[in-house]
């Protein structure tokens, strides 16, 4: 009985630890997508939202936004992709896409901060988001704060 509350306790620990992306793996999964998005155009969307591995990495995902908050992709939730969520509002009521394409039309890129729900174990975590603006779109990942 021992060993199989350890098992579940040591599987518990691996796998929160396992989901822990950096927010500079979070960068570096941005970055990745803006060099397809610029050899390939709106090609890529598809592919973000498919969960692409190489846009989805543990419980880091690419999100990409126009410039009205109109999701066009997203790596953990296809049933955001094509919906205005501009007035999105996280726990704390943080409307945290209109906060995204400020952003983005006055800085181009930088760092966001918002609560979130995480698409591995479900609870509303602290959210770190580097995003960057090209052309008409806005590229997002996040890391969230364990």
């Amino acid at each position: 009985m021992r060993a199989a509350k350890f098992l579940v306790l040591l599987a518990t620990f691996a796998g929160s630890a396992f989901c822990a992306g950096t927010k500079e793996e979070a960068k570096a999964l941005v970055k990745s997508a803006i060099v397809d998005f610029k050899s390939q155009g709106e090609a890529i969307f598809p592919k973000i939202t498919a969960k692409d591995a190489k846009y989805v990495k543990e419980d880091l995902y690419v999100t990409v936004y126009d410039m009205n908050g109109k999701c066009v992709a997203h790596g953990a939730n296809v049933k955001q992709v094509g919906k205005d969520l501009i007035g999105l509002k996280d726990p704390d009521g943080v409307a945290f896409v209109k906060e995204r394409v400020e952003m983005a039309k006055t800085k181009g890129s930088g760092w966001q901060d918002y609560k979130f729900s995480n698409p591995v174990d479900k609870k509303i975590e602290q959210k770190t988001a580097y995003l960057e603006k090209v052309g008409e779109f806005i590229f997002s990942c996040g890391a969230y704060s364990k």
